[in-house]
């Protein structure tokens, strides 16, 4: 039996892909192994949204030859569309395929001829027009389903339309098959997942459903306990949205809402459809239904054109919303995107320091989120991740909590209580309350 290994870099999409694609590899009699293990074939799936990306592929390929020398190298995903010739110049690399190409690999392996030179297999992005259907399964507690791919937007930094087309996506009736499918096999918690999933429903170049028709049909699927909506633009995360996810019975109150920057300025420079007003009209949207909501944001520092004035801009703007924590992007040039012609570039010395203040505001907002669900009754959905003694989950607003490990918790919904936070900055979970000494019954809040 042949043995095939997998590594992954980039988003949540990239990872349901992966996990699609190795099935159909296992169909065909290969055994999956890790990555670090000896194999006849590496498949690594890539991302392109950062420079950093696009090094660490090269990285991967060199440390899979190390484990095989004669193994057999294909790489996928993002950066394989972009720059197929670049990568099929890395030594060792046998198979480039493009977002055509990509779901076909298992079939592409074993055509491939002696190990000389790279094959390319590509082809032109608007050529992209299939959807295929993925998720990631038995891989973790959570499951990544896909919901749809492709984006319409034409944002100057971003390259993912040139990485995976035009927006397209999968049918209500077939993503409810295969979230049955999914709870079958004993996974709780599903992420809808996808470029845009705001955007859901073009099937075929026209529109025929859209996203909440998808989340309320969702919401009947009775062998999943939980759906998390994944990154949702601001302008497409709708009152109806945030009203139902309220009164929802399955899908938990946590959104994660790029917004990119908090100065209208650098906004409109980067082609977002919205500005922070209506960013601020969304997070008070969400507060006002749901006080215990999570709310995840994605901010760039360094963008063409932002100057210190206009970050401190974004900063006080972060400082002052609602929010739980943030997803700090270093902007790097990408070819191809608009962006890369603006004046105004900030300095690496400039985008460290600006970033360095948003990692600290974000470490601020999760621990003013965490203390504020502190003494709470909750349910927490456990992991099999085993660390010195102790296992960790989430709760359904997204809290990361700690408690001893108790196999009978594993990929289990546990009631208890939000207790304390450790000096990790998770939250300490336990079935009954823990007391401060001397008859207090309010939850300690442990100071780091």
């Amino acid at each position: 039996m042949k043995r095939v290994a997998f590594y992954t870099l980039g988003c949540k999409l990239n990872y349901a892909e992966t996990s699609s694609i190795s099935r159909s590899f296992e169909a065909k009699g290969y055994q999956k192994v890790n990555f670090g293990e000896p194999a006849d074939v590496y498949v690594i799936n890539t991302c392109s949204v950062t420079e950093q990306a696009d090094k660490k592929c090269r990285k991967v390929v060199s440390e899979g030859l190390k484990i095989s020398p004669e193994a057999r190298v294909l790489i996928i995903g993002c950066y394989a569309q972009l720059k197929p010739e670049e990568i099929a110049s890395i030594p060792g690399v046998d198979l480039v395929l493009g977002a055509n190409a990509k779901f076909q690999a298992a079939d592409y392996v074993e055509k491939l001829g002696p190990k000389d030179k790279a094959r390319v297999v590509g082809g032109a992005i608007e050529e992209t027009r299939d959807y295929h259907s993925s998720y990631s399964i038995a891989d973790r507690t959570r499951t990544f389903l896909k919901v749809q791919d492709g984006c319409d937007y034409p944002c100057t930094y971003c390259t993912i339309p040139l990485a995976r087309g035009n927006s397209r996506s999968d049918t209500i009736e077939n993503v409810l098959a295969q979230a049955r499918e999914i709870g079958n096999s004993g996974v709780k918690e599903i992420v809808l997942t996808g470029v845009n999933i705001g955007d859901f429903g073009i099937q075929n170049g026209s529109r025929k459903e859209r996203f909440p028709e998808l989340i309320e049909a969702l919401d009947g699927v009775e062998n999943i306990s939980r759906f998390r909506i994944s990154s949702i633009e601001p302008n497409l995360l709708r009152d109806e949205i945030i009203e139902f996810v309220a009164k929802s019975k399955r899908f938990v109150p946590h959104f994660h809402i790029p917004l990119q920057s908090g100065s209208n300025e650098i906004l409109s420079k980067m082609k977002r459809r919205y500005r922070r007003e209506l960013y601020t009209d969304r997070v008070s949207k969400i507060k006002e239904l749901m006080p215990h909501c999570c709310i995840g944001v994605d901010v760039i520092v360094g963008f063409p054109g932002e100057t210190e004035a206009l970050f401190l801009e974004t900063y006080e703007f972060l400082n002052q919303l609602d929010i739980s924590y943030l997803h700090v992007f270093t902007y790097s040039e990408r070819p191809n995107t608009e962006a890369i012609q603006l004046p105004g570039k900030v300095s690496h010395a400039d985008k460290a320091a600006r970033s360095k203040m948003l990692h600290i505001l974000s470490d601020k907002k999760r621990r003013a989120f965490y203390e504020s669900q502190l003494g709470k009754m909750d349910t927490v959905l456990f992991e099999a991740t085993r660390n010195q003694g102790m296992m960790e989950g989430f709760t359904g607003n997204y809290v990361k909590v700690t408690a001893p490990f108790d196999p009978l918790w594993v990929n289990e919904e546990v009631k208890g209580f939000l207790n304390r936070i450790d000096e990790q900055g998770t939250v300490v979970f336990s079935e009954l309350p823990e007391f401060r000494p001397a008859g207090k019954t309010t939850p300690q809040v442990q100071s780091i």
